[in-house]
């Protein structure tokens, strides 16, 4: 129930590492979309990973508040409600606009309460761009890198939306889906609970992994 921790993990290390400000200032125009997403993620890894090598981040009083700045620019970065519509799949439709809404909020939280205790496990790993790819009127793109560790490459798309600025809606880690990996188990407890008792059971979830994590 709500496992996957291996995938879900290396998904999140892979997401604090490279997409924690994908949101910044904004960038200018490049020569085609796919340039656009890739230089909008390769700009910012290079400030979240000054936010993570910091002095301030390394000292235990001032690390809550850098990864407070972590989390908000993060939460900034990713399209929550695009990612909890996806996860739910063709069950969205049967969400009203307050259970979509209580939704999202919690599965916001749960990732939340994964990820920020991965923050410290980083170890100084680059990040290499290989390739991106757009849909045909621009509006997606898969931005292709692989996460350097001293023994091997990890493989790392980052499927892109562009609304108002290119947001993350789903990682991919060794070619494995978040929002596939959720959407089997949403679908599955979405056949016996109520969309309700979903909502439920992600928020005590995220209650317990925050607890676990000190959080």
């Amino acid at each position: 129930m709500l496992a996957m921790r291996s995938v879900f993990t290396r998904s999140l290390l892979a997401f604090v590492f490279c997409t924690g400000l994908l949101c910044t200032a904004p960038q200018a125009q490049a020569a085609d979309p796919g340039e656009e997403a890739r230089e909008a993620l390769r700009h910012n890894v290079d400030g979240i990973i000054t936010l993570l090598s910091s002095a301030e981040f390394k000292d235990p009083q001032t690390r809550p508040q850098v990864r407070g700045e972590i989390e908000a620019l993060i939460r900034q970065s990713f399209d929550y409600e695009e990612f909890a519509m996806r996860t739910v799949g063709p069950r969205w439709r049967s969400f009203n606009n307050d259970q979509r809404h209580r939704f999202a909020e919690a599965f916001a939280a749960l990732l939340r309460s994964s990820y920020m205790d991965q923050l410290e496990s980083y170890n100084g790993e680059k990040v290499e761009y290989a390739d991106e790819r757009a849909s045909s009127d621009g509006s997606r793109v898969e931005v292709q890198t692989f996460i350097v560790q001293p023994d091997k490459k990890i493989p790392v798309a980052y499927r892109m939306l562009h609304k108002d600025r290119w947001v993350v809606y789903d990682v991919l880690v060794e070619g494995i889906s978040l929002v596939k990996n959720y959407r089997t188990q949403f679908q599955e407890l979405l056949r016996k609970e109520s969309p309700d008792e979903l909502i439920t059971r992600i928020i005590a979830k995220a209650e317990e992994v925050g607890r676990a994590n000190g959080n």
